[in-house]
C-alpha cells in the first residue's frame, strides 16, 4: 500500500480564504441552474390548466425514485445567441444519465417550458454529443419530446447540423441502441423525424401533434385546410399511420409506458453487476474546497486531491523521482483500478516522456484513464526547446489521442495551451469531461496574452519607423487580457460544449464511481447490430 499523507491544514487563514473563492465560484454555478429552473416554473400555471407535467418533472416522474441522475452539459449556450441573462442555459434541452427500471439510460427532455422548447444552435451541438455518449457507452435513449423544432431566428446555424442528429439515430438503431420517445406535444417538420427515428414511439390522446407540415404550412403550401388532429394527432398516428406504437391518456401514463417499454427490453439482465466492495477515501472531501488557491498563479499539490478522490487515499505513484510535475500512478475509485495523470506545473520533456509511457502501461493491461487538470501548458524556453519539448510533447498527444482505454477529465485548475490536449481535453475526444467552476480552459493566461500582442504590436510599429504610443499599446495589452480573462472562465467554457457539465468539487468522488461504473457496463455489454435499424415498414 502506498498511502497518501495530506499536509493540508485545514484551520489556517489562507484555507479559509480559499474555502470562500470556491464557495463563491459555485454559488455563480448554482444561480445559473436556478435561474433556468425558476424560468421553467414560471409557467407551471399554463402547464397545470393544459393538464401537463413541466420538463423537469417529466423526468423526475421518469426515473426510478431515489437513483442517481447526473446531468449532462447543463450550461450549454448560456449567454449565447439570443439568452440575454443566461436564463435559457442548456440550449433547449434536460439531460443526463439515469435508471429506468433499474437500467442505466441517456434520457432527453425537450424543456418546453422556455420558448416551446425551440432548438438552439448549441442545443443541436448538444444532441449531437449526448447521441456520441449514447452510443460510447451502450446507453437506451429515452426522449421526451415537446418542441416548437429549430430556432428560426438561428435556422441557418441549426439546419444542416440537425440533419446529423438524425443519421445518428440512425445508426444508434443500427447499433442495436433502443430508442424510446414519448411524444408529449408538437413535434413539427423536423422536430417529426426525431421521434420517427425512434425505435417505440409513444403517443399522447389530445396533446401529440405530429406532422411535416402544421396546418399553417399546409394551407400556405397546397390551400389545404385542415386542424392539427385531423393532420397529426395521437389517433392517426396511433391507428391508422402507424408511427406511434402506444397511446396513452396523458404524460403520467406516457411516461408510465416507456417505463414499461424499458422494462421489457431485455437489457438489465445483459449486464451482470459486481458488487465492488471498497474503502472511502482517509481524508474527507469537502477539504477541496479550501485546497484550490484562490489565486490562480498560487501553485498546489495535485496529490492532496487525489488524497481526496482514490479509495483508502492509497495512489501507488509512477516515476516519482523522474518528473515532480507531472504526477502519474495507479489507484483504485469505487473498486475500480484506474490510471491518474495530474499536473503540478508545466509540462516538461521529461514529464511528456513519463506520461507517455504511463499511457502505454495503462493501454497494455486495459486501465481506464483520469485526467486531473492543473497545468500552464508545456514548458517553454531555450532549455526545452533544445531538450525536445516538441518532439516529446508530439508523442505524449499521440499516446493520449490513441490509447485505445477510456479516459475521463476532470478541470481541477488551470488547462492552458497544449497543456489542455495532453491532458485529453475536449478535442481529444475523452469518454467524459467535467469542470469545477473555479477552472479555467484557453490558449493562454490573459496577462501573458495581453503581453504577447503588446510586444508584437510594438515591434511591427518600429520596422515601419513609427514611434509607438503607449497610451494605445497599454489599451490593447489590457483590453486583451480582460478577454482571455473573461474567455477562460468556467461558465464560458461549458457554454460552449468545452464539457459536459460543471459539478461541485465535492461531488467528483461520487461522479467518477458513477461514470467508471458507467463505462464498465459498457465494456461487458454485446449488442446486436444490424445493418439499416429497426424501421416501419
Amino acid at each position: 500500500m502506498s498511502i497518501l499523507n495530506s499536509e493540508l491544514d485545514a484551520t489556517s487563514s489562507g484555507f479559509a480564504t480559499n474555502r470562500t473563492a470556491m464557495q463563491k465560484a459555485i454559488d455563480e454555478m448554482r444561480a445559473v441552474q436556478q435561474k433556468v429552473l425558476d424560468k421553467s416554473f414560471e409557467a407551471k400555471p399554463k402547464f397545470d390548466k393544459r393538464g401537463k407535467i413541466l420538463p423537469h418533472e417529466r423526468i423526475k416522474l421518469l426515473l426510478d425514485a431515489g437513483s442517481p441522475f447526473v446531468e449532462l452539459c447543463g450550461f450549454v449556450g448560456f449567454q449565447m445567441f439570443d439568452d440575454k441573462d443566461g436564463s435559457d442555459a442548456g440550449g433547449g434541452v434536460i439531460s443526463g444519465i439515469g435508471f429506468v427500471q433499474g437500467v442505466r439510460c441517456l434520457i432527453s427532455a425537450a424543456n418546453s417550458a422556455i420558448k416551446g422548447g425551440t432548438m438552439s444552435p448549441m442545443g443541436v451541438q448538444k444532441t449531437l454529443r449526448l447521441q456520441e455518449i449514447a452510443l460510447e457507452n451502450k446507453l437506451p435513449v429515452i426522449t421526451l419530446t415537446e418542441s416548437g423544432g429549430a430556432n428560426l431566428n438561428y435556422a441557418a446555424e441549426v439546419f444542416i447540423p440537425g440533419g446529423k442528429t438524425f443519421a445518428n439515430q440512425a445508426r444508434l438503431s443500427a447499433a442495436g441502441i433502443p430508442q424510446i420517445s414519448v411524444v408529449h406535444g408538437n413535434a413539427t417538420a423536423g422536430g417529426a423525424y426525431q421521434p420517427g427515428l425512434s425505435d417505440y414511439v409513444i403517443a399522447i390522446r389530445k396533446q401529440t401533434e405530429m406532422f411535416l407540415a402544421g396546418p399553417p404550412l399546409l394551407r400556405a403550401a397546397t390551400g389545404e385546410i385542415a386542424s392539427s388532429e385531423e393532420l397529426g394527432g395521437a389517433e392517426i398516428h396511433a391507428q391508422i399511420a402507424g408511427t406511434a406504437e402506444y397511446l396513452a391518456e396523458n404524460d403520467a401514463d406516457g411516461i408510465r409506458m416507456a417505463r414499461d417499454v424499458l422494462a421489457m427490453l431485455n437489457w438489465k439482465e445483459q449486464t451482470s453487476v459486481n458488487a465492488e466492495n471498497y474503502l472511502e477515501p482517509r481524508y474527507p472531501i469537502d477539504d477541496v474546497l479550501g485546497l484550490i488557491p484562490a489565486d490562480p498563479k498560487q501553485p498546489f499539490d495535485m496529490k492532496e486531491v487525489i488524497a481526496r478522490l482514490v479509495d483508502d487515499s492509497d495512489f501507488l505513484e509512477f516515476k516519482q523521482e523522474f518528473d515532480a510535475l507531472t504526477v502519474c500512478g495507479w489507484a483504485k475509485i469505487g473498486g475500480k483500478t484506474i490510471g491518474i495523470i495530474t499536473n503540478n506545473g508545466p509540462i516538461t520533456p521529461q514529464g511528456a516522456v513519463k506520461t507517455a509511457q504511463f499511457i502505454q502501461l495503462c493501454d497494455q493491461t486495459q486501465r481506464p484513464l483520469l485526467f486531473l487538470h492543473n497545468t500552464t501548458g508545456f514548458i517553454v524556453g531555450t532549455d526545452a526547446e533544445q531538450s525536445g519539448i516538441i518532439k516529446h510533447g508530439s508523442k505524449l498527444i499521440q499516446a493520449v489521442a490513441n490509447a485505445r482505454v477510456p479516459r475521463i477529465s476532470i478541470v481541477v485548475g488551470g488547462s492552458y495551451g497544449a497543456g489542455n490536449y495532453a491532458m485529453s481535453g475536449r478535442g481529444l475526444s475523452p469518454r467524459f469531461i467535467f469542470a469545477w467552476p473555479n477552472s479555467r480552459t484557453a490558449v493562454m493566461g490573459g496577462a501573458q496574452a495581453g503581453k504577447v500582442l503588446r510586444i508584437v504590436t510594438e515591434e511591427k510599429q518600429r520596422q515601419k519607423g513609427m514611434e509607438p504610443d503607449p497610451q494605445v499599446l497599454d489599451f490593447l495589452e489590457q483590453g486583451t487580457a480582460a478577454k482571455l480573462e473573461q474567455q477562460s472562465g468556467a461558465l464560458f467554457n461549458s457554454a460552449r460544449l468545452h464539457d459536459d457539465g460543471l459539478i461541485d468539487p465535492r461531488d467528483t468522488r461520487r461522479l467518477l464511481i458513477f461514470l467508471l461504473q458507467t463505462i464498465a457496463e459498457a465494456e461487458q455489454r454485446q449488442l446486436t447490430a444490424s445493418s439499416f435499424g429497426v424501421a416501419r415498414l
